[in-house]
């Protein structure tokens, strides 16, 4: 049929099952616009940033598995698009970005609003399209959704020329797409996934280093099953968190820089790493000369490049985490001596015992991890939880009981402030039913406070809380530790009252000063069905405990820390 570019697109959306679309309009996607108007196939919110809107799609894809989708206007809305779409490449996110681009006519004359915004987000995204004709544009939207979802995800921006968006073509979109020069592996090689198995029943202290990959190939399930019939200890990545529940007797918690005693000391005293989706990021290594250094490692990616491209492997596995999984629980399964391990088990048990996640909760001064705590006994499976960055992430990550996949939404490689509260608005789309909070600190919640009317005119309840010390809590914990206590700028004395603008954007606020009116807060909150703030007034002292320094040992950690 023939259809205008800017009805190719709402069409192509359809076709890929695209329930809601974030963005905000301008000059150059007036045209597209004009056919949303007309369109009933999905919804559409008006974010107030763009920068919100790229991370609203972002915590869609991570809440519902799905593609996120965002449009954004040319010039000065891409560019304030490009924090969003380079948070989701970093930690590997499924995107798919529509920006208009003045007429083609215009391109390279600084015409007003023109960028060139295929330059900007090439660094920053897995691919990116400039459509030159009405003709290409049906097979480049269906070529953008094909490479966002499938080998290693990530975003891919697609900008549109304004005069394509108005011209006509025949619309035939592919009901299935093969690009020559990209075909992601998926099978791993059958004879190095039998080199690893061979490696992990002669290993005696065996380490599970879970990445964020385990949650975008929906192989969380496959992780268990592995660990249950191996019992092999297992450490979680930031980006990780949730593959393994809470309290499970294998997971030894978060390894890095803010990770376990237990998780640190594992991964320095193991003999083999088995990395299931993890890229050796230098907040998990440490100093790289001493990260494992005893052990051997097998590292499973779908994505070649990252393979030795950190740390040397013994058994590179390049393929979809999910099928390489199943072909290394089938040759383990039944054939792997459980108890073997049992002295590894117990050391590394005497280690969470000997040096616990912990926190002192005397006196009358809230500390957020009790807060966090509190908030995981109220609502535990049922929550999705995001974060903004600093402390109040760090905590989350620490504190928070997870159970389950896609209910962990955090900026991990990019450590983006300004990033919670909009993805939060993201993952309540995905997951209506559920109660979505996001925990926040008093600098991160301005960064994109505007959003607060994007909530409230849309009827979406998501519960901020604001773990508010008044600082720029972890900056101040480095100026604290290294340079010092010379707090040069992080110091927040003078900040707005939360509640009063929560209330001016028609939102539900209420400030809590002590621990017995947190859970009538956090009730209230969640009963008001509107979107809410709850501002803490936590110990503005307190520090996020264990810390590995830049560049330090994973088993150097400062455990306690004292002026």
């Amino acid at each position: 049929m023939e259809l205008n570019g800017s009805q190719m697109v709402i069409e192509a959306l359809h076709a890929e099952g695209v329930e809601v679309v974030f963005g905000y309009p301008g000059g150059a996607v007036l045209n597209i616009y004009d056919e949303l108007y007309k369109q009933s196939y999905f919804e559409h919110i008006l974010m107030r940033h763009e920068q919100a809107a790229i991370h609203a799609a972002d915590g869609f894809a991570r809440a519902s598995g799905k593609v996120g989708v965002a449009i954004v206007t040319s010039g000065p809305g891409f560019t304030n698009a490009v924090t969003g779409i380079a948070t989701a490449h970093t930690d590997s996110i499924p995107l798919v970005i529509i920006s208009g681009q003045v007429a083609m006519s215009l391109i390279g004359t600084d015409a007003f609003q023109e960028i060139d915004a295929v330059g900007i987000s090439r660094p920053c995204t897995k691919h990116n399209f400039l459509v030159k004709s009405i003709e290409e544009l049906p097979h480049i939207l269906k070529q953008a959704f094909f490479i966002a979802r499938s080998g290693r995800p990530g975003p891919v921006h697609v900008d549109i020329p304004k005069d394509v968006t108005a011209m006509r073509g025949q619309f035939v979109y592919p009901s299935e797409i093969t690009m020559k020069t990209y075909k992601p592996t998926t099978k791993g090689n059958p004879r190095q996934i039998q080199k690893a198995a061979a490696a992990i029943r002669e290993s005696t202290q065996p380490i599970l280093y879970v990445g964020g990959g385990a949650v975008l190939s929906g192989a969380t399930r496959l992780v268990r099953k592995l660990v249950e019939i191996t019992g092999i200890p297992v450490v979680e990545t930031m980006m990780a968190r949730g593959t393994l529940p809470a309290g499970d007797p294998s997971l030894l918690g978060m390894v890095g820089m803010h990770g376990t005693y237990a998780a640190n000391m594992g991964i320095s005293e193991s003999d083999l790493v088995i990395a299931l989706g993890a890229r050796f990021d230098d907040r998990v290594t440490g100093r790289l000369s001493d990260f494992a250094k005893h052990a051997k490692k097998i590292h499973i990616d779908i994505d070649p490049s990252s393979i030795g491209k950190i740390v040397e492997v013994d058994y590179p596995i390049v393929g979809d985490l999910k099928v390489v999984l199943e072909d290394l629980i089938g040759l383990l399964n039944g054939n792997f001596e459980y108890a073997r391990l049992d002295e590894w088990r117990d050391r590394l048990k005497n280690y969470d015992e000997i040096h616990p996640l912990c926190y002192s909760n005397d006196g009358d001064l809230i500390k957020p991890q009790w807060v966090i705590e509190e908030v995981g006994r109220l609502l535990n499976k049922e929550a999705v939880i995001a974060t903004d960055v600093g402390q109040h992430q760090m905590w989350a990550a620490q504190f928070f009981p997870f159970d389950g996949a896609n209910r962990w939404l955090s900026s991990g490689g990019l450590g983006t402030m300004g990033y919670g509260f909009p993805a939060a608005i993201g993952a309540k789309k995905a997951r209506p039913n559920s109660t979505v909070v996001n925990f926040t600190g008093d600098g991160s919640f301005l960064m994109n406070i505007q959003e607060l009317m994007t909530a409230s005119a849309n009827g979406i309840a998501v519960v901020n809380i604001i773990l508010n010390n008044n600082y720029l809590g972890m900056v101040r914990q480095w100026q604290t530790f290294f340079y010092d206590n010379r707090l040069s700028q992080t110091v927040l004395d003078k900040q707005p009252d939360f509640v009063k603008l929560a209330e001016a954007f028609g939102a539900f606020g209420v400030r809590v000063l002590h621990r017995d009116e947190f859970l009538p807060a956090l009730n209230a909150a969640i009963a008001s069905g509107k979107p809410a703030i709850i501002d803490v007034s936590i110990d503005r002292d307190e520090n996020v405990l264990p810390m590995v320094p830049t560049g330090g040992t994973l088993y150097n950690m400062i455990l306690d820390y004292k002026e």
